[in-house]
């Protein structure tokens, strides 16, 4: 039963009220409609349209559905609506009879769905917060334990520099804690409440809406009806942070795949997050970590998709907005879903730490430093760098390592280098160098993990 057959002689055809309901995907939003609808009750008594007794009724009535529905709201899909507004509305008309058509005065379904959306919206920003900070406390327990780790730091997929694997953890937990920044913003944002909005133009009742929005939870209601009806930042916010979030745990996957590979061989995942070969018995895949990565690229397409959508559509509501949900749907549900598989990858890792350190003596990752060494003795950089590069490539010719050159062999490429560079091209001093704020030595990893730490305990 649709709520605006009377204009129409005609019943809907079959096809099309297929692909125009709703219900098969927005009954996600029931308690949120529900939770509106105590709210508008309560604003239509307010000025007289309904009687206290008859809120009171509505009240009870409504607080018996959602009862009912939070525990599976998938049985919303046992009857045959419209939409979820819809189904919600003839739940009520059941329970308490013409009183419940009273409900839907002065307001419409394009403002209902647009509060409903943003109490949604809220709510995910709060889960999703919550596991964020489970994975950044995992990376930190994670970093704690492979303090001593050194293992290669790279640029271009080229060994660069000596890092910690330590490091490596809290560089995931800055860009974590960025995404939980980011949903922080975007709640404040949508913390707007628009219900009272009507169709476009407002609602014809003098309701107080900064009382309703307060009622259900925002802090302020919506300044303009007609944006308050065609806004949807909200969805859009919470999918551009989904994707920059994805984007990180994308990245975070592709490290461990490489560093899971036989040719790295620095980490070993557990074989609770991965999985073998139907042909190759050998195999051990990480199939978790590919599948965070590949699922970044659905979370992507929900952004796209809906900014397609709106980019060309006129003020004020359009059906193309009921557009933005199943993206969203999806998109969150998949978020979540790369968040607590990243927690669980982490669970039971293994970091080999010969081989890492192994792979941070080889490919010249102390060149670098050789070339400070010759800037303390005073030449100057871009001279020190010519010459460094001189004595790769010579040690490459002789297959050693720059430690591994005599002192005979340094001299000629700058008579300045004697005895005291061979410490200075150690793992350890190489580490032990970058003390500055947000370097790798290990006395900054460490306090790093500390602050951190006591972050995550406020």
């Amino acid at each position: 039963m649709a709520l605006w057959g009377g204009r129409f002689t005609q019943a809907a055809d079959q096809q099309f009220k297929y692909f125009n309901d709703s219900l098969r995907f927005d009954y996600r939003l029931a308690l949120q409609d529900i939770d509106g609808s105590m709210g508008w009750a309560k604003a239509i008594q307010s000025v007289g349209i309904i009687t206290e007794s008859e809120l009171e009724e509505l009240l009870q009535a409504l607080k018996q559905l959602r009862a009912e529905v939070a525990p599976n709201l998938a049985i919303v899909l046992q009857e045959d609506a419209e939409d979820i507004h819809s189904w919600v509305e003839l739940q009520l008309i059941k329970r308490v009879g013409d009183l419940g058509k009273k409900l839907h005065t002065g307001r419409s379904r394009n403002d209902q769905v647009a509060v409903d959306m943003k109490l949604w919206c809220k709510a995910q920003v709060l889960s999703l917060q919550e596991s964020i900070r489970a994975l950044q406390h995992k990376l930190v327990e994670t970093a704690e334990v492979n303090q001593q780790a050194v293992m290669p730091g790279y640029t271009h997929l080229q060994r660069a520099q000596p890092i910690t694997f330590a490091h490596w953890c809290m560089a995931y937990f800055e860009m974590l804690d960025r995404d939980y920044s980011r949903l922080t913003d975007a709640y404040n944002r949508m913390n707007t409440c628009p219900l009272g909005a009507g169709a476009l133009a407002g609602t014809a009742y003098a309701i107080d809406r900064d009382k309703l929005a307060l009622d259900l939870g925002f802090e302020t209601a919506t300044r303009n009806s007609l944006d308050s009806v065609s806004d949807r930042d909200h969805v859009l916010e919470l999918l551009a942070a989904a994707s920059i979030s994805t984007m990180h745990l994308s990245r975070f996957a592709e490290d461990l795949i490489i560093f899971n590979s036989g040719e790295s061989h620095f980490v070993e995942l557990s074989d609770r997050v991965t999985s073998g070969s139907s042909l190759m018995p050998q195999k051990k895949n990480p199939d978790a970590c590919e599948l965070v990565r590949g699922k970044t690229g659905r979370v992507f397409g929900a952004l796209t998709g809906l900014l397609t959508t709106l980019k060309g559509l006129p003020l004020a509501y359009n059906k193309d907005m009921q557009e933005d949900k199943e993206g969203i749907f999806d998109a969150i549900e998949t978020w979540q879903a790369c968040i607590n598989i990243s927690v669980l990858v982490l669970e039971d890792i293994k970091v080999d730490t010969e081989r890492t350190k192994e792979a941070a003596q080889q490919g010249y990752a102390n060149a670098t430093e050789l070339a400070d060494y010759l800037v303390a003795k005073g030449i100057p950089f871009r001279e020190a760098h010519h010459i460094v590069g001189k004595a790769v490539v010579y040690a490459i010719s002789q297959k050693k390592a720059l430690e591994e050159l005599n002192l005979e062999e340094f001299k000629q490429f700058h008579s300045t280098i004697s005895e005291d560079v061979y410490p200075i091209l150690s793992l350890d001093s190489c580490l032990a160098k970058r003390c500055a704020k947000g370097g790798v030595s290990f006395e900054r990893v460490a306090e790093a993990i500390n602050v951190a730490k006591q972050y995550l305990a406020n």
